[in-house]
């Protein structure tokens, strides 16, 4: 049953994230960033105040790609985004349920953003991270799990966003999403494209991989130099005493369907490929949103399964997509609990009529803590079997958390975290992530993070003071 809350406050930190080792995709190579914390502060009509947290990468050159930005201005496009979303949610002052405030600030935002050179994939970011901070407060306030809740729709979520979904489809398939809900996820590891491929420390070495069974694999937008890549990764795959699966991603980097459909004829066609072909799943956003947005696949290219994830930026983007030839969307906490849900429900209903559709679990560097486990709670919702994970890959641990905060959240998620004698960790087991801890009231998380210790958001820098 939906729960009405007022909003009473937002507030944001970040701390920095320093990476274990490079992570190169699409056109950009990160070695540190900021992490996002958002904290709201809610009344929960008859209950009482209650407090909800949320955290995600500022990741720079995703959600805004434009060459002519540098990294730190697409970081600082976040910011904006998140304080313009701020400003549009504290707004609203009577009680409401979480839904209402999600629907009744999104057109804005976007709008907003819009006139601020901001894209909408960026100017979703905002409402994403107050929404599951607010859902975090909102589940802590009922005294109810992320799981329960959702099957009971506490946050009120509707089909006015989705006219091709009506309000009965949305509430059906929560229900039934939680009754066959993941109780282990599978790691999808990432292979980015200055990860090692042979050899110690390279896509077969289980002490790098984790033991996945599932790989990702960067692709850079060039046919010939991705196939050279694919069939050396093959050859190391292919040394495993299991049996594996591979994704590819393209990052928006493959220019048309010329070059994209040359990279598919590679792959059908020779033989050096034969083990990465036989073993691929789909392709991810391989052309840049706005051509993929006007490009049909045809009939060769349906053959294969192709999945958008930057595209996924509005509420018909999944629609749009799946008219021009796509299997199916990703789900990312980052872009839109809410859209993952409604996305979930309309592939679902296809799916009843033989559709074959699907959504998938992708990871831009979810950190041990909130972020994770959120995202993790998100994908266990959507019944994934599988999904990336690469916080821990790229990152030591929690980072430049303190130890204090890291403990705290080992000691609570006992099934997620563990200390092998090199710091606290995530805990894999046999390649997968136990979500079992999760079904703690609250968003996915015991506990919150140690807000003394982190900073107020910068401020966003003007253009000026970037060319000063």
């Amino acid at each position: 049953m939906a729960q009405r809350l007022k909003l009473r406050d937002i507030a944001f930190f970040e701390r920095p994230v320093q990476f274990a080792r490079p992570f190169r995709f699409g056109a950009i190579t990160i070695n540190a960033t900021p992490q996002l914390f958002v904290r709201v502060e809610i009344e929960v009509e008859g209950r009482g105040v209650a407090v909800g947290a949320s955290a995600e990468l500022l990741v720079p050159k995703w959600f805004d790609k434009r060459p002519e930005l540098s990294p730190a201005q697409t970081v600082d496009g976040l910011r904006r985004s998140l304080e313009i979303a701020r400003g549009l949610y504290l707004a609203r002052t009577g009680f409401l349920t979480a839904f209402d405030l999600h629907a009744s600030c999104i057109g804005a935002q976007v709008a907003t953003c819009a006139t601020k050179n901001i894209p909408a994939l960026a100017a979703a970011y905002g409402p994403a991270e107050i929404d599951k901070a607010i859902l975090d407060a909102l589940l802590r306030g009922v005294e109810t799990n992320f799981f329960n809740g959702m099957a009971g729709n506490v946050a009120g979520i509707d089909a006015r966003l989705s006219p091709d979904l009506s309000d009965g489809d949305i509430t059906r398939f929560l229900d039934l999403a939680n009754q066959h809900r993941s109780e282990r996820i599978a790691i999808r590891h990432t292979v980015g494209l200055d990860d090692k491929v042979e050899g110690e420390g390279g896509v077969a070495d289980p002490k790098e991989n984790a033991g996945a069974r599932y790989f990702k694999l960067k692709l850079g937008g060039d046919p010939d130099a991705d196939a050279a890549r694919l069939i050396r990764i093959g050859k190391e795959l292919g040394a495993l005493p299991y049996d594996y699966k591979v994704t590819l991603d393209g990052n928006e980097q493959y220019s048309d369907l010329t070059a994209l459909g040359a990279l598919v004829d590679r792959l059908e066609h020779d033989d050096a490929l034969k083990s990465i072909f036989r073993k691929l799943i789909y392709i991810e956003q391989p052309m840049p949103r706005d051509v993929t947005r006007q490009s049909p696949l045809g009939e060769t290219l349906r053959r294969r399964h192709f999945i958008i994830d930057e595209a996924d930026d509005s509420y018909d983007a999944w629609p749009t997509a799946h008219k021009l030839g796509y299997g199916g969307v990703s789900s990312k906490s980052c872009k839109g609990i809410y859209k993952s849900i409604v996305n979930f429900t309309r592939i679902a209903k296809l799916d009843e009529h033989g559709a074959e559709c699907f959504v998938t679990g992708e990871d831009l560097t979810c950190q041990p803590g909130l972020a994770l486990q959120q995202d993790l709670a998100l994908g266990a919702l959507l019944c994934l079997e599988h999904a990336e994970r690469n916080g821990h890959h790229y990152v030591d641990g929690f980072g430049d958390a303190p130890l204090a905060e890291a403990q705290a959240f080992a000691a609570v998620h006992p099934d997620l975290y563990a200390d092998a004698g090199q710091g606290i960790r995530l805990s894999i087991h046999d390649g997968d992530l136990l979500t079992g801890s999760l079904h703690t009231t609250g968003f996915a998380t015991s506990v919150h993070p140690d807000w003394s210790a982190l900073a107020r958001l910068e401020q966003p820098k003007s253009l000026q003071e970037y060319l000063a």
